[in-house]
């Protein structure tokens, strides 16, 4: 279907998104073709993959690595502060954020971007790397751009 190893920027993989999303109807789907479409693109991750609201915590939706923590309450660890804070959460070493939630040893880096459907957050997008200070301004604001690209969709399904 596509051809993953010849991207070249964050504005190709958004454009992949949106055409690999499009017409279909699935909230499930749309969120695991994400997750791996950015496993495939992204380098030194080892973890990608969503956490969506469930009766008012994080509950683990679709995701390519290792098996993580199932349920995080909203304003523990990156994941759920990103969603009490509303904001983007990149955190270089993840040791050094209070809180953090270890589901996996190897991490060391994340990154979490809320996504936020009609004004509330649906959930998150929440990358892990095994290396500190994995993720850069830019990859922020192409994954902060991949998440606006996921909204749109899903906000088609309300």
């Amino acid at each position: 279907m596509f051809e993953t190893n010849h991207i070249k920027d964050y504005k190709t993989l958004n454009q992949m998104l949106d055409a690999l999303l499009e017409g279909e109807d699935d909230i499930v789907s749309h969120l695991a073709n994400a997750s791996a479409l950015l496993n495939e693109f992204l380098t030194d991750v080892n973890w990608v993959g969503f956490y969506t609201m469930k009766n008012g915590q994080l509950q683990l939706g679709p995701f390519q690595g290792k098996p993580a923590c199932v349920t995080i309450p909203v304003g523990k660890g990156v994941c759920g502060t990103a969603v009490s804070e509303q904001k983007t959460m990149r955190i270089e070493d993840v040791h050094a954020f209070p809180g953090h939630i270890a589901c996996d040893a190897a991490s060391q880096s994340e990154i979490v971007v809320p996504i936020i459907i009609n004004d509330s957050v649906f959930g998150v997008l929440d990358i892990d790397a095994p290396i500190k200070n994995r993720f850069t301004a830019e990859d922020q604001e192409g994954l902060e751009n991949f998440v606006s690209i996921l909204e749109k969709h899903v906000s088609k399904l309300d």
